[in-house]
């Protein structure tokens, strides 16, 4: 082979060579673990801190990298065509062999073998590239100043209204990809779309409805709060006077057993001040102000004023950690799988709850199973009653008084393998109608 063939071979390698660098190095900062590296430049490592410095810039970045590797595609494909048209003897025939072969050649060792690398290992090739890359960035620095003032020119024609923040369900969904992907497991997963999904909430989603809550009268004796104490195994007890609407205060079990038992003075001196919210204040503000206040509970009220129920600080925290029991709970398992599709759910379980372990894309009016049943029947549940709602049917088990207790779900939507399977049946019949 003669000298300057040879030279056109060697040129050849390299640009493939660097043609492989170029597309490692962009895939490699498209996929290395930004969090990782930047706790690595903290520490001190001044590669790490080069790689996130060149990510920042990612415009100019991705700029150099397209250059580079244009050049070296381009001149590869080139000096191919000139190599195979001298050792072929043909022009045409030179160029149609140099484009297969260096296709070829450019497809696999300058684009799938390294990107497929670089993804095995992002952060070491970040690091192992960035020095070479932040060369060829300074080197390029006239052709980034133009390409920048046109990418510029090009974002304005662009310019788009639409929001660029990232939007709740899609940082949910890169949470969920993150544990598919093994990142997380099911429990962090839970608890951080949990804190994501906390600001959404409001008072009425999580609050204790006013027919659960126990409370004390302000005339009520030393034994009989003792008892109530005793049978509830609350540390903190509002007190009313005439009724519940009328909420003067909150008992706490150490100040009662401190300075009021087995003595005359009255409740009332011990009392700790009570706080009101309403049903639409969001659990965020709520959880701020009452840590302001220094309070565990308020008492939440409805649009005319009149007491609905109760919220505590122990019930904002379960909706981010999940349930929390003490020595005094008994467990209740609101929502209790059955059978395949069959559950028994309690007339207080979240309807939201009720629905996403459904896996059901349906927002609900009520809040409660109960209410939910009261909704959907337009009257007072008895037990036996059954409606059925977006492919989910319900029976009541239990009242309790004019609450339902308990339901029994059935969720009789078709799942994908039966889809499929009535797909194929309906196909089949269609051809066996044909043939017919």
């Amino acid at each position: 082979m003669e000298g300057h063939l040879v030279t056109y071979l060697v040129i050849i390698i390299f640009c493939v060579i660097m043609s492989g660098y170029f597309s490692a190095t962009e895939t490699a900062f498209n996929t290395f673990n930004r969090i990782r590296l930047k706790n690595q430049a903290e520490k001190g490592d001044k590669r790490s801190a080069l790689a996130i410095k060149l990510a920042e810039d990612y415009d100019s970045l991705i700029t150099t990298i397209l250059i580079g590797n244009n050049i070296v595609n381009i001149l590869s494909a080139s000096l191919g065509t000139l190599l195979f048209t001298e050792l072929l003897r043909s022009e045409d025939l030179g160029a149609t062999i140099s484009t297969v072969v260096m296709t070829v050649v450019v497809l696999i060792f300058g684009e799938i073998s390294p990107k497929t690398m670089a993804k095995n290992s992002p952060e070491r090739f970040a690091l192992f590239s960035a020095p070479i890359i932040n060369g060829l960035k300074i080197v390029f620095t006239p052709f980034n100043f133009v390409f920048k003032k046109w990418q510029d020119l090009l974002a304005k024609l662009s310019k788009s209204e639409e929001d660029k923040g990232m939007t709740e369900e899609e940082l949910i969904s890169i949470i969920e990809e993150a544990e598919e992907d093994g990142d997380f497991d099911k429990e962090e997963s839970d608890l951080i779309k949990s804190a994501i999904e906390f600001g959404d909430l409001v008072v009425e989603d999580i609050f204790t409805p006013r027919i659960d809550v126990t409370a004390l009268p302000i005339d009520a004796d030393k034994e009989e709060i003792v008892k109530v104490f005793s049978e509830s195994g609350y540390s903190r007890l509002p007190v009313y006077e005439n009724d519940l609407d009328n909420t003067v205060g909150i008992l706490y079990y150490k100040d009662f057993y401190a300075t009021a038992y087995g003595t005359d003075a009255p409740i009332s001196d011990i009392l700790k001040p009570v706080m009101f919210v309403a049903k639409t204040q969001q659990v965020n503000d709520l959880m701020k102000e009452l840590q302001e206040k220094q309070l565990h509970m308020a008492m939440v009220t409805d649009e005319f004023g009149s007491v609905s129920g109760l919220v505590t600080l122990e019930d904002i925290l379960e909706e981010i950690v999940g349930e929390i029991w003490d020595e005094h709970d008994e467990i209740i398992e609101e929502i209790k799988e059955i059978g395949e599709k069959e559950y028994i759910v309690s007339g207080k379980a979240n309807t939201e709850k009720l629905f996403d372990t459904l896996e059901l894309d349906e927002e609900p009016e009520s809040v409660t199973v109960s209410g939910w049943a009261m909704e959907a029947l337009g009257r007072i549940p008895e037990v036996g009653d059954t409606f059925s709602e977006f492919g989910i049917s319900v029976e009541v088990l239990e009242m309790d008084g004019r609450r339902v207790e308990s339901v029994k779900v059935t969720d009789e939507r078709p799942s994908e393998d039966e889809e499929e399977s009535e797909g194929d049946e309906g196909e089949q019949s269609e051809e066996e109608g044909i043939i017919k």
